[in-house]
């Protein structure tokens, strides 16, 4: 289970003196808890992997953003550390499929629904996303359907 692999590499980040390792893990095992708690489960339950991605996915977006803002705002000290924080959450996420391979399937897709109407773009859109999930990012396939229209 990636739930209980995570929270026993704490002490492994400890033991390297690991600081950015140590701080990210932490951040996962809490965001799990607080998960867990929001379900009305036991904090001291284990998520199953599909929800640990789940998690994991919104702790990176939460970086992704923290990155943008602190860039505008001119603080590249915080940036380096969120960028760091992304790299070790991004090596428990399975790899998001290329632009390409989207646009592949969106074409496909767009045919075999016989869609031709931008206003059935959501209905596309919702498709893809019900195929993709865990495989590609929203946004990526936002951009990939807007182009098709």
């Amino acid at each position: 289970m990636l739930h209980e692999k995570i929270k026993n590499s704490i002490k492994e980040a400890m033991l390297a003196k690991n600081a950015v390792l140590l701080e990210t893990l932490r951040a996962m095992v809490s965001a799990f808890t607080n998960e867990l708690v929001s379900k009305n489960r036991k904090p001291n339950e284990f998520l199953n992997d599909e929800e640990v991605l789940t998690v994991i996915t919104r702790l990176s977006k939460q970086r992704k953003d923290s990155i943008e803002q602190f860039k505008k705002g001119n603080r590249e000290d915080l940036v380096k550390v969120e960028e760091a924080q992304l790299a070790i959450l991004e090596t428990y996420l399975p790899k998001l499929m290329e632009k390409s391979e989207i646009e592949k399937i969106a074409k496909n897709k767009k045919e075999e629904l016989g869609i031709s109407d931008v206003a059935k773009k959501g209905m596309l859109m919702q498709a893809l996303m019900k195929d993709l999930k865990g495989k590609a990012d929203g946004g990526t396939v936002k951009e990939v359907v807007d182009a098709l229209f």
